[in-house]
């Protein structure tokens, strides 16, 4: 029998998975471990990569101890996992400071200062914005692009930055931990900014321009590489064989696509878990610098991933339960979740306030809540932008609002969808993952919002892990190329758009993008 291990790695935990691999993929079981996001108040969020191998390690002999499996009989190893952020590492591959998250904003001041001087477009100088689009079909136009985190370092913290070797994503840094090898895969190179799609290379032309140390930049290799194999040390700690094959693996944009069957030309899907995004499978790289929607490496040399993204999609309901629900419309009785009681025929306090939300007519009785708990990257870049309830009256009740809290995110991912159709076509089924599509309700929402065919697959919330597991089977030949791997995706549930309810939505739907421009300058101004 012949399994992988695959880890999904996000913004607040790792979920540990066991595949059993041949014609078909099998999640055998999983394990998550949790670690903290440390926001700060000039912006800053960071992690802990003391944390994130720690969560690595207990997962990993947790599951085996479950599971029963010998270790010997793990084939490789993969990682899907959060992209752009900023791990600098020494020789020894020690992080020097704590990693700097995606959601990261703190940069502003710096992009300001390396942004360069005449006529700028989205917050670049001329000269640099046209520099960086030839040479990778993309920009630094957001505060949070890893660019701008490094010269950050460089500025604020110049004894750290002189113990700089590398400059490693997230998913890397657990590359070097578990092999000794300091890589980037494609995708997380591309990532960057600074990696020349054109002639797959550092681009030492955007390196000159904003005072990067190509030095410090790694090896760049595929997704489906063999990125080293597993040290004795890093065995030792995870409970697994010494010399198992680590592979590349790739980021979450770049994987959750592949683990929904989102491979060929056209394909689309929509992720909803911490953070949301709209992804569309192209051929060529597309940018809009306009909307920050830019085309990200895919998996295969060729393929690219039109996608727009949003901060906070699922953080927005997680928020709900914290500070709307929690104590407040009886769910918890002395601070104890209905999951917990016998008398509850609810499996948790989602499916509680699911079922709760869907006895409330579409629209919310006119009630709009903007999903931007953490600024706000497409179709607008603003880390000012804030979340907002419009439209109470006193015949408003919570339930409104938590309804309203799901129609805003799945308002927002139309909003996205529909400035991707700008530049592309995307499809008219779409590919509903992450955690916010193991909700029957939220799904059809988001069918009647975008007015599109909804397809959930199985095991929706692991998609990510399951693309990192295809990788193993690409790399060494179990699975026979990218364009077989929808073979391997079973289609869950279809959820068919309600009219009636999307013409209601689309009167909320045209109020709800005019609120970010009503209120932009009041944004920065209370924010500031």
């Amino acid at each position: 029998m012949e399994y992988v291990l695959a880890y999904d790695i996000g913004t607040t935990g790792v979920k540990t998975c066991l595949f059993k691999i041949s014609r078909e993929i099998e999640l055998i079981d999983g394990a998550y471990g949790a670690y903290n996001l440390y926001i700060l108040e000039n912006g800053g969020a960071e992690q802990d990569a003391e944390e994130w191998w720690s969560a690595l390690c207990s997962t990993t002999k947790s599951l085996l101890q479950k599971t029963g499996i010998n270790p010997a009989e793990i084939i490789g190893i993969s990682f899907c996992s959060q992209m752009q952020g900023l791990v600098l590492v020494d020789r020894a591959g020690n992080a020097l400071r704590r990693p700097m998250s995606y959601m990261d904003q703190r940069s502003g001041a710096v992009m300001k200062k390396y942004s360069g001087k005449g006529i700028k477009v989205a917050g670049l100088g001329l000269i640099k914005l046209l520099t960086c689009l030839i040479q990778t079909h993309a920009a630094p136009l957001s505060v949070k692009d890893p660019l701008w985190k490094y010269l950050w370092v460089k500025d604020n913290e110049p004894e750290v930055f002189s113990k700089v070797y590398k400059w490693l994503d997230v998913k890397e840094y657990f590359i070097c931990r578990a092999t000794g090898e300091f890589v980037m895969t494609k995708d997380s190179a591309w990532s960057t900014l600074i990696y020349n799609s054109n002639s797959y290379r550092w681009s030492k032309a955007i390196c000159r321009m904003f005072k990067v140390n190509v030095n410090h930049l790694p090896r760049v290799i595929e997704c489906y590489n063999i990125a080293g194999k597993l040290t004795e040390k890093a065995a030792a700690e995870l409970g697994l064989k010494t010399g198992t094959e680590v592979y590349g693996g790739g980021g979450d944009a770049t994987l959750i696509g592949l683990g929904a069957g989102c491979t060929n030309e056209g394909d689309t899907h929509i992720y909803s878990g911490t953070s949301g995004w709209v992804g569309t499978v192209t051929k060529k790289q597309v940018v809009d610098a306009v909307h920050s929607i830019a085309a990200t490496m895919g998996v295969l040399k060729g393929r690219f991933n039109y996608f727009a993204e949003m901060e906070t999609a699922g953080k927005c309901f997680e928020w709900v339960k914290e500070h709307l629900a929690l104590d407040e419309i009886g769910i918890y009785l002395q601070k104890k979740d209905v999951a917990e009681s016998k008398e509850t025929e609810y499996e948790s306090l989602y499916d509680y306030l699911s079922d709760t939300i869907k006895k409330i007519p579409a629209g919310s009785n006119g009630v709009i809540f903007t999903p931007w708990l953490h600024g706000n990257r497409c179709p607008f870049e603003d880390s000012k932008a804030s979340g907002v309830f419009f439209n109470i009256n006193i015949g408003t009740g919570k339930t409104q609002m938590i309804r309203a809290v799901l129609e805003g995110i799945c308002f927002h991912l139309r909003w996205m969808l529909e400035t991707q159709d700008l530049k592309v076509k995307t499809s008219d089924i779409i590919r509903f993952v992450g955690g916010g599509a193991l909700s029957e309700v939220t799904c059809q929402i988001l069918a009647d919002i975008t007015g599109r065919t909804i397809e959930t697959v199985e095991h929706a919330q692991d998609v990510g892990a399951m693309g990192a597991a295809m990788l193993v089977g690409i790399g060494c030949g179990i699975i026979p190329s990218i364009d077989k791997v929808k073979n391997y995706v079973r289609v869950k549930k279809v959820f068919t758009p309600d009219f009636e309810n999307k013409a209601a939505y689309d009167k909320n739907f045209k109020v709800f993008k005019e609120i970010y421009a009503t209120n932009k300058k009041l944004f920065r101004e209370i924010n500031s």
